[in-house]
């Protein structure tokens, strides 16, 4: 009965402490948690609130994009919430991408009323294939020789403007566009994902690539070289209705898994919206150097610079003995076989000449003898089949054939008398003709005119037209389909007459 007594009086000494206790930890509450003396900030970096915050957004997220594009082709549904969305593709077939102006009102108000320029290009998703790209589509136009890997279907496309596809660039196209204007492009993509995969025994997994877009506007000069905004997204490449497949079967899939697992997984979506990325690295000098006729005018393609036809010369026109003078210079150096006795320092040249520049860093310390011993399978392990095979002969200091020899003399008057009396058996034995090797590779009337003008050293328009002696004298004009049916190493006799309406000549080849 007495510790029962106890028990009050200790629950009381217990209670006052604690009261104590709470006072004193509530004291100066009122000053630390005053008006104004803490932020919300301050409450957000507290630990329990960094996993909260590293889930949001950062700012540049929220920045609203001058543009965006929308692949119309359905994400999968097998890709995990956190990671990139993945589309599947059909193999030649027309997909549309949606080019959206999403500027705000009074946003780069330099570019309305203006045409902008989108660069498409279908690339490696894989760093692994990234660093050997050029060696990879080098190999798969070697294996698909003229075929594109990327193509714009122009028919079905709205709003685009002079579109470009270099034969250079077979995985890139281009085209202008106003953002003003509804403006949908639709692409091809013809090779598959399978065709770049290391073994290839059937079943393998096929390789992602990369549908990117980068839009530039026109500088003072008229040039589109300022970046204006970059989106990609991640695709796949199958043979024709593999993609429809494949989504079914990615579908399925997903159907039959528990419902916190689906949870796990996106949801697939009609529609690809291009996320934005970084712009592409060969963009600068892309740019630079755009396709052949390509400007602000929007002109139609105009012929490749350079074009060594003399119907293509502007006036005044230049001696074709000079320029081809210059040229067989240009070539002689080009074409100059590597030597043995090469130090490192002029193969790096002769790689660079005969253009190899891609491998001169493979290269680096290689001599002319090094080169030279190297296999044919060696060079094409280190370079890819369609360089290798290039840079091999290029070693082996190998010529293509021409398609057609023929041999002509040019006939004066005294070589005229000595070979009329060679023919009546009157003439010496020690008498010869010296004759010129003529090289024929488009076999045209054209072709011949411009050779025989190198060999007289005058223009080719001074040249009316080419004549062949036939039976009786007779002379045959000479026409392209004529010089189809010579024979390889003709030898002719060149002479010479007067043209009755110009100050030109006509040849005959006797």
């Amino acid at each position: 009965m007495a510790w029962a007594l106890k028990l009050p009086l200790a629950d009381e000494v217990i209670e006052s402490g604690l009261v104590q206790d709470f006072d004193a930890s509530l004291s100066g509450i009122g000053q630390e948690l005053g008006a104004g003396a803490y932020s919300m900030s301050d409450v957000l970096a507290l630990p329990i609130f960094k996993q909260e915050e590293s889930n949001l957004p950062p700012e540049s997220d929220n920045k609203i994009l001058p543009f965006q594009y929308v692949l119309c082709a359905a994400t999968s549904p097998a890709v995990k919430l956190h990671d990139e969305t993945l589309t599947y593709l059909n193999q030649g077939q027309s997909y549309e991408i949606r080019m959206l102006d999403n500027r705000k009102m009074g946003e780069l108000p330099e570019i309305n009323g203006k045409m902008v320029k989108s660069i498409i290009r279908v690339v490696f998703h894989d760093r692994r294939l990234q660093y050997t790209e050029h060696q990879q589509l080098e190999g798969w136009r070697w294996n698909r020789p003229g075929d594109r890997i990327l193509d714009l279907d122009i028919p079905m496309s709205v709003g685009v403007v002079d579109p470009r596809a270099n034969p250079t660039q077979l995985n890139t196209v281009e085209f202008l566009w106003d953002p003003s204007k509804r403006t949908s492009v639709f692409i091809q993509v013809h090779c598959i994902s399978t065709e770049f995969t290391m073994r290839k025994h059937g079943g393998e997994k096929g390789v992602p690539f990369r549908v990117q877009i980068d839009t530039f506007k026109e500088n003072e000069a008229g040039e589109y070289t300022e970046h204006q905004h970059s989106a990609s997204c991640q695709i796949k490449v199958f043979k024709p209705k593999g993609a429809d497949r494949k989504q079914k079967t990615d579908r399925e899939k997903m159907e039959k898994r528990a419902p916190q697992e689906k949870e796990k997984y996106q949801p697939s979506y009609e529609t690809t919206i291009l996320t934005e990325c970084s712009p592409w690295p060969e963009a600068t000098y892309v740019n630079n150097s755009p396709s052949p006729g390509f400007n602000s005018s929007h002109n139609s393609f105009s012929v490749n610079e350079g074009n060594g036809s003399p119907n293509h010369q502007p006036e005044p026109v230049v001696q074709l003995a000079d320029l081809s003078c210059h040229l067989l210079t240009r070539d002689s150096e080009s074409n100059q076989n590597l030597l043995p006795t090469a130090t490192p320092q002029e193969a790096q040249q002769w790689l660079h000449r005969n253009r190899f520049s891609p491998f001169c860093r493979l290269f680096s310390n290689f001599s002319g003898a090094d080169l030279l011993k190297l296999t044919r399978e060696d060079v094409i392990q280190i370079c890819g089949p369609a360089d290798g095979i290039r840079l091999f002969n290029a070693l082996k200091g190998r010529v293509v054939r021409p398609r057609l020899t023929i041999y002509v003399c040019q006939e004066s008057q005294q070589g005229r008398e000595q070979h009329q009396k060679h023919e009546n058996g009157d003439g010496t034995s020690n008498t010869f003709f010296v004759y010129h090797a003529i090289y024929l590779e488009e076999l045209t009337a054209v072709e011949l005119t411009e050779k025989l003008a190198q060999l007289f050293s005058i223009s080719p328009r001074q040249i009316s037209q080419i004549f062949k002696q036939g039976p009786t004298g007779i002379h045959v004009l000479v026409s392209d389909e004529m010089i189809q049916n010579f024979q390889d190493e003709m030898c002719f006799v060149l002479d010479t007459m007067k043209a009755e309406t110009n100050d030109g000549y006509h040849i005959i080849l006797k």
